[in-house]
């Protein structure tokens, strides 16, 4: 059956790609660094990285800066575990690839990841050779898949999730959706929920195993980097309270800098910090904010002792650092766009968080958090500075909600060592562990 599926998918993958590929074509160029490392997207790699890679590494797999943030926390835990371990980090994007290649090391070389034609695919899999190949989140490319599991590696999908919609297209397509999640032998989920609907798909129930997602454990947190300094040199005391819009989409800075505004004629002291998702619009964002009367500092270009209204962080990786720094954070993608953002993150920092209508992607947390009290939704402007307004004028209701939704991810605690245990016993062929242990 897996043969057949994968006939009829490498006849139609072109025929796909041919369709989306103008769509592609153009984030490619607003985003930038189309150039870079091009052939790896074919598999083809340079003398020097078919030296660094090909040497039995385990493969991770991880397409953009959230799923990245959560493969570094797999590679450093599996690291721990066995120190001679290395590894090849392949990402998607390339803000994705930034994030990656800081972690660059003897024993972790970032690549991209290659397109899955069957050529590409096969030409990967002989040059890295991988023990094992992990799957962050959603990423299962069949010929990838199929080709690391021809060459002996051990296959897993690590952190993942399906919701209710996804469970219903996979139902929809369940001949050609259970032959190609059963080539993994493991899917580590985060919720027990989700056990029923994969074995409704039709996947194996020795295959999954529930440790909780990675990306809200907060054990052992890392320390976070002082950004205090940096708010000094623009004339913010420490003491100042701080609005911060996270991983915000296009609107979503708009509809902050105007709330900003409103609130700032009670509050003279309050500091706007906006983190956009793509740094790559940040140009546009600061003609806007320009436009709002709002004097502007970017991170990329610091003018110590110039005093500022709004820091926009045209960066990428530092958004949990500055959470830290935050009285109130706004959850990006939830207002102006569809799926949100972590609001794991601003939790793990003590911080109350505010987030608009639409958090599909993390459904099941923010529901968690609204219904302890442990979140606001908010739904437009006005909503959005009275939520604020509340929050800022009342030290004992951000403590409170800040408990609350730590409480909700207790769940998760642990998550990235069960992780690594389930993946333990794959590489070592040990029974697995039953589901939900």
């Amino acid at each position: 059956m897996i043969f057949a599926i994968r006939l009829i998918y490498n006849l139609a993958f072109p025929l796909v790609l041919l369709i989306l590929l103008p769509g592609f074509l153009v984030r490619m160029f607003k985003r930038g660094k189309y150039r870079h490392k091009f052939w790896q997207r074919f598999g083809i790699y340079s003398p020097r990285v078919r030296d660094r890679i090909g040497s039995g590494r385990t493969w991770i797999h991880a397409v953009s800066v959230g799923e990245v943030l959560i493969a570094l926390k797999l590679v450093r835990a599996l690291r721990e575990a066995e120190p001679d371990r290395e590894f090849v980090l392949s990402t998607t994007t390339s803000t994705g690839f930034q994030l990656a290649a800081r972690a660059k090391s003897p024993w972790l070389e970032p690549i991209y990841n290659p397109l899955d034609f069957i050529f590409s695919a096969r030409r990967a899999v002989r040059t890295i050779r991988p023990e094992a190949l992990i799957l962050v989140e959603a990423e299962v490319w069949p010929n990838i898949v199929c080709e690391a599991r021809a060459a002996g590696a051990k296959v897993a999908l690590v952190n993942t999730r399906l919701s209710p919609r996804s469970e219903r297209r996979f139902r929809a397509v369940r001949w050609i959706a259970a032959p190609v999640f059963n080539q993994l032998d493991i899917l580590c989920l985060q919720e027990p929920d989700d056990v029923a609907r994969w074995e409704a798909i039709g996947l194996d129930r020795h295959r999954l195993v529930v440790t909780g997602s990675v990306k809200f454990d907060s054990e052992a947190p890392r320390d976070a980097k002082d950004f205090r300094p940096v708010l000094r040199a623009l004339g913010v005391p420490d003491n100042a309270p701080v609005l911060l819009g996270g991983s915000t989409f296009d609107g979503e800075e708009a509809l902050l800098a105007s709330a900003f505004c409103e609130l700032r004629k009670s509050r003279p002291t309050l500091f706007l910090i906006l983190v956009p998702r793509h740094f790559e619009r940040s140009a546009g964002i600061a003609a806007m904010l320009e436009k709002c009367g709002l004097s502007i500092a970017r991170r990329t270009r610091p003018d110590p002792g110039a005093r500022s209204d709004v820091l926009l962080v045209d960066t990428t990786g530092e958004l949990r650092d500055w959470y830290a720094r935050a009285t109130v954070a706004f959850v990006g993608k939830s207002l102006c766009a569809r799926g949100g953002q972590n609001p794991a993150e601003p939790v793990a920092a003590g911080i109350p968080i505010l987030f608009g209508p639409n958090m599909q992607n993390f459904a099941t947390l923010a529901r968690q958090f609204l219904n302890h009290e442990a979140a606001i939704e908010v739904h437009d402007e006005p909503s959005l500075v009275a939520a604020a307004a509340r929050l800022l004028d009342d030290p004992d209701l951000r403590a409170g909600m800040a408990v609350r939704a730590a409480q909700c991810l207790d769940v998760h605690c642990g998550a990235t060592a069960k992780t690594v245990a389930a993946l333990a016993n794959l590489s070592s062929g040990n029974e697995r562990p039953p589901v939900g242990k």
